[in-house]
């Protein structure tokens, strides 16, 4: 008989949330322009402190959201790609595991290229100074494609979800709202003096963020 377990803390869930919201926030001001740039510029901002917090996160958080407990070697991905793996995982599978991956790591070279990009017009990154105007301008270059890459990623990483849902009849979405996920298998261990550790990655990635911003 399933079981509720929790397998995400609240604090990669919030992650989760304010990542897809401040992605989406970003979109839109760029997409607006003038004055809403600014507006970006500080969504990027925020961004950066997410991005920073959560990969601290996947290192001293609690179990399940440590990088540790779903990333697996090329060939793991490819057997399970190929059916030959038949194991029911209560977080990501493998496949799921390098979709986190490719969004995590997209989105920290977004905010990248955005901190030494030049747009020519209006927005300059604050990190900009620190190269030449030419590379500037291919960092900005590279911002926009990055965007357009992100976005197919993110189709693809919806896409499986819906399948997943739908044909498989895996829940994912409800599981990364409250925590919890029914399965026959035993809760994974969730806390590992997380207060203590949620409080040097929230400080870590305040103290890198002041960096960019100031």
């Amino acid at each position: 008989m399933d079981k509720k377990v929790v397998i995400w803390d609240i604090s990669t869930r919030l992650f989760h949330w304010l990542l897809v919201v401040s992605i989406l926030f970003s979109w839109i001001s760029a997409e607006l322009g003038g004055n809403w740039m600014i507006w970006h510029t500080q969504s990027g901002y925020f961004i950066a402190g997410l991005l920073i917090f959560r990969i601290i996160w996947g290192f001293i958080g609690s179990g399940p959201s440590r990088f540790s407990s779903f990333i697996k070697g090329p060939k793991a991905v490819i057997n399970y790609l190929a059916g030959k793996d038949k194991t029911q995982y209560l977080t990501h599978n493998p496949a799921g595991a390098v979709s986190v991956l490719a969004l995590i790591s997209i989105t920290l070279l977004m905010v990248i290229t955005g901190l030494f990009g030049n747009d020519d017009i209006f927005i300059e990154g604050p990190l900009a100074y620190l190269i030449s105007y030419e590379n500037q301008l291919i960092s900005t270059e590279l911002h926009h494609i990055l965007f357009k890459v992100l976005m197919l990623v993110i189709v693809t990483h919806l896409l499986a979800i819906a399948w997943y849902q739908r044909v498989k009849g895996e829940v994912l979405i409800k599981p990364m709202i409250d925590g919890y996920k029914d399965s026959e298998e035993s809760a994974p261990r969730l806390v590992t003096g997380a207060p203590l550790y949620f409080a040097l990655a929230t400080a870590a990635a305040v103290v890198v963020w002041l960096f960019i911003v100031g």
